[in-house]
């Protein structure tokens, strides 16, 4: 078969958990192409650059000082609009020119035609707005369910059990529950376990950082605030691909752009905590690897579903796991 998989460019998150779906595509002896652009499809080309790129727009949008303000999901209706109808535009001019057996969208709406299977993935059919757009709620949900109506398939990568499982009420529960088909989580690292080894990191506090700016930047700065006096060693992981690989140091804490899997995952095991947003694709990871236990969780200020997955995870892991707000 031939595959278009086209993560959408929105932190990293979508593309990592697109990586175990390639990884078992190519196995089978299909033919892969990407589809997308920004940070996300250099991800994607640093562990598989031998396949193929087709550059699909991104979704230009920025979290603003106070991400809770009404202005900025006013600001993204129209910026939805735009991306959606984008991306049908470009993937239409595509099927012009070359057949896809499958195309499977992360989050991209606009990736559908009938001209071919086409699969809608995503861990939130159930769109959690602030508490102060609430009242819109089950606006955002139907027309979200609209989107994803016109695939052939909507898959989410979580467990089917509808009280054991990691998406919580972001996937589970409700009536269009029928549509989904539950793939179980997708994680980058599930075949990488026994590669540990015995190496040792030096570092107790490992921090992963991704999203959108600004506030990636702000919490990079606080955690380097945070910790740079700190009797204990600290790495910092920026997030940043396709610059230079510079490492800096700043006091006990070393800040590096980016890391491939197979560097992380030692790192991952053997510090005592690990900071990280509470995005989905980074609950699924360590959930396989089973660190949710070391997780401390930062949901991004004002986009609610990590609020909602930092509340959820911290309840379960009450005594392991904290939850900070910054």
């Amino acid at each position: 078969m031939k595959i278009l998989i086209a993560p959408l460019n929105w932190g990293l998150g979508h593309a990592t958990r697109c990586v175990p779906l390639i990884r078992q595509y190519l196995a089978a002896g299909d033919e892969v192409v990407l589809g997308g652009d920004g940070e996300s499809i250099l991800l994607l080309r640093q562990t598989f650059p031998d396949l193929r790129v087709i550059d699909l727009p991104s979704l230009e949008l920025r979290y603003t000082d106070n991400a809770q303000q009404r202005g900025f999901y006013l600001r993204a209706i129209p910026a939805l609009i735009r991306f959606t109808i984008a991306d049908h535009y470009y993937l239409r001019q595509q099927l012009a020119i070359e057949h896809f057996d499958m195309i499977v969208s992360d989050n991209r709406f606009g990736l559908f035609t009938r001209q071919t299977r086409c699969v809608y993935m995503t861990h939130q059919l159930y769109v959690q707005l602030p508490k102060r757009l609430r009242i819109f709620q089950p606006l955002a949900r139907a027309l979200h369910a609209c989107i994803y109506r016109r695939y052939h398939e909507v898959w989410v990568p979580d467990y089917a059990d509808p009280v054991n499982n990691l998406a919580g009420a972001l996937a589970h529960g409700h009536r269009f529950d029928q549509q989904a088909k539950y793939i179980g989580p997708l994680s980058r690292f599930r075949n990488q376990e026994s590669e540990i080894g015995n190496r040792k990191s030096g570092y107790a506090i490992l921090a992963i950082l991704s999203g959108l700016e600004p506030q990636r930047t702000y919490f990079e700065q606080e955690l380097v605030n945070r910790f740079k006096e700190s009797n204990e060693s600290v790495l910092i992981v920026r997030g940043k691909i396709g610059g230079p690989m510079t490492t800096t140091q700043v006091g006990s804490v070393t800040l590096i752009p980016h890391m491939q899997d197979s560097e992380l995952l030692p790192l991952m095991q053997q510090a005592k905590k690990i900071i990280v947003r509470s995005g989905y694709s980074t609950i699924m990871d360590l959930s396989v690897l089973g660190l949710l236990c070391k997780a401390e969780f930062h949901p991004t200020p004002g986009q609610s579903e990590q609020e909602y997955l930092a509340q959820v995870f911290m309840h379960r892991l009450r005594g392991f796991s904290t939850v900070s707000h910054s």
